[in-house]
């Protein structure tokens, strides 16, 4: 069966990816939508040159939409999602949807109005538990943000591997984040996971713009297209 994922580029999405794929679903499209302000309830705010590498990685075709008023988000999603069940002759939707209510019942909304399937595979999924999985299942992601205390700097820009996953859950027990981020403590970027062809490259620097607020800027980012 055909499906897409509302892909931002993260941990969360790219995990819902791959399971839909290991449960025999057909992605044939990423969707994404990328607000162009900041702090949207619905969407993260990936970075459209990013996106496009990852979808040369996986070979699937990247359809998005740019949002420049945070009225018309529902609008944009529906308009985002009829467009790829148009084109692409989708049945499904996957989303990485961990904890939050509102996105997880906006983009139902919005899904059943298409009279599309939504699955959220990582629902209510245990935090500490999702973030050890991740990296033992090979998907490779970095902090490119972090908005919390008791999250060191260091992390950002880093590949997080498993002993990095049990400092962060250790961290969040003792500063009372969620480890997984779903708070929005951090944000990620996947530059490798097991359906990419290519590992993609990135280099930064760190920069600070707050109280317990990190960020690493992505200078250049490159397929290694190479052996």
């Amino acid at each position: 069966m055909k499906a897409t994922v509302l892909y931002t580029g993260g941990k969360d999405s790219t995990y819902a990816l791959h399971w839909g794929f290991l449960q025999g679903f057909d992605i044939v499209v990423l969707s994404s939508l990328i607000p162009l302000y900041e702090d949207s309830m619905l969407y993260h705010k990936p970075k459209l040159e990013l996106l496009e590498l990852q979808s040369r990685s996986l070979n699937i075709p990247l359809e998005y939409i740019e949002i420049a008023d945070p009225r018309y988000e529902l609008e944009a999603l529906y308009e985002l999602l009829s467009r790829v069940k148009e084109r692409y002759n989708i049945k499904v939707v996957f989303t990485g949807g961990v904890l939050s209510d509102y996105q997880r019942l906006n983009y139902m909304l919005v899904a059943e109005e298409l009279g599309l399937k939504i699955f959220n595979p990582l629902w209510r999924f245990d935090q500490r538990r999702y973030l050890l999985e991740l990296v033992s299942h090979n998907i490779e992601f970095i902090l490119l943000s972090i908005n919390t205390m008791g999250l060191p700097k260091y992390f950002l820009g880093k590949i997080i591997t498993y002993n990095d996953a049990l400092k962060i859950i250790e961290y969040s027990e003792r500063y009372k984040f969620n480890p997984s981020f779903e708070g929005g403590e951090a944000e990620t970027f996947v530059v490798y996971a097991p359906l990419f062809k290519y590992r993609i490259l990135v280099d930064g620097e760190i920069v600070e713009r707050g109280v317990y607020e990190y960020y690493y800027i992505i200078k250049n980012a490159v397929l290694k297209t190479d052996p």
